[in-house]
């Protein structure tokens, strides 16, 4: 039988140190040759959509795999994309359009023994959660060992998923968020204060964001650097999830940020030179780092190439991209647990089977 997942049956069957966990396995057998993951593709109809001018269909999808985890993960995403502005910062948007005012997208779990589909599930929490694993992971092997303030740029779903699962990880003394809609800002705090039980507080500025932290986490949906790389200090650890593509240049750290770290790691070097994306291949084309000098993520959780070695170094983590492997790693412990739970509801198989070989 094949499960169907929604979206909040999967929230419900995931926790953060399951997907953590997961995420950090998967990809420590990417560096050992023992997974695979095909670089993210994301395609624009070379037109405006008529309805929705400023606006292009976006067609994304996302694969990988491993044998440990038993699944080949396909995620299909389609999209109608643009931008807008939020307090005169532009931002991604991507707009609901589908029947019922709704998003449309799907991660299809293969079991790589049987080839027969497992699951099938919504890819908004899934996706939102594998970023925030992704992050985890990446600071267990850069951020100082115990950080005391973590500064948070964003107010959003991402912001809320990473400030959950960095403070399933960390005991932090202090936590600020900025955002520019400020009204935005402190509903936020407000929200994830009570559900973490504890004090995060709004600030006014991005100054205020980065000074005295020692972890910076941006987590956000805008288009450019949102903050100055000058006002990063000796020993702090910064991270983004700002990813562009090949037509959107997106990013969230700027050329000084990258000028600064003693250490820099990426998710993926070669979706970077696919996309030449400003903060990792244009800023080694422009010279402010060696294209060389940038580690991957897989690399450094294999223990191939050394993290943060000096109290003193600023680190600095780039989740420049997603990939089917993430899906595939979380998306098997969401299948687990799920079953475990008696969620969703089971499809017959043979619907997608086939007795011809095309």
């Amino acid at each position: 039988m094949t499960l169907l997942l929604t979206n909040e049956e999967v929230e419900q069957a995931l926790t953060p140190q399951d997907a953590i966990a997961a995420t950090e396995s998967i990809y420590r057998e990417l560096a050992e040759g023992k997974a695979l993951n095909r670089a993210r593709s994301q395609v624009y109809l070379p037109a405006e959509s008529r309805e929705h001018p400023g606006f292009q269909y976006r067609m994304k999808t996302q694969e990988g795999g491993s044998l440990d985890c038993g699944v080949w993960a396909l995620r299909v995403t389609s999209d109608m994309a643009g931008f807008s502005y939020t307090a005169g910062v532009k931002r991604r948007r991507i707009l609901p359009v589908a029947t019922g005012n709704k998003y449309c997208g799907l991660v299809i779990l293969f079991d790589v023994e049987k080839i027969e589909p497992v699951a099938i599930m919504p890819d908004g929490v899934i996706q939102k959660v594998r970023v925030a694993a992704m992050s985890a992971v990446g600071a267990r092997y850069l951020a100082p060992e115990k950080p005391k303030v973590l500064g948070l740029f964003g107010s959003g779903w991402q912001a809320g998923a990473h400030l959950e699962f960095l403070v399933a990880q960390y005991a932090f003394d202090q936590i600020k968020v900025f955002s520019p809609n400020p009204e935005h800002c402190r509903e936020f705090c407000r929200g994830m204060s009570e559900k973490l039980g504890r004090e995060v507080r709004a600030v006014a500025a991005p100054k205020e964001a980065v000074d005295g932290s020692d972890f910076v986490q941006a987590a956000t949906a805008a288009w450019d650097p949102v903050f100055d790389g000058h006002w990063v200090e000796k020993g702090m650890y910064v991270a983004s999830i700002g990813g562009s593509d090949a037509s959107n240049k997106r990013r969230e750290i700027d050329d000084e940020t990258i000028r600064r770290a003693n250490v820099y790691f990426v998710h993926s070097k070669e979706v970077a030179r696919n996309d030449q994306s400003p903060d990792v291949w244009e800023a080694a084309q422009k010279g402010i780092v060696r294209w060389e000098d940038i580690g991957e993520l897989q690399d450094l959780v294999a223990g191939k190439l050394p993290g943060r070695t000096s109290p003193d170094q600023i680190t600095l983590f780039n989740n420049n991209t997603g990939a089917g492997t993430q899906f595939a790693a979380v998306g098997s412990a969401v299948v687990k647990r799920a079953r475990a739970m008696g969620l969703g509801r089971e499809l017959p198989t043979e619907w997608f089977l086939e007795s011809v070989s095309p």
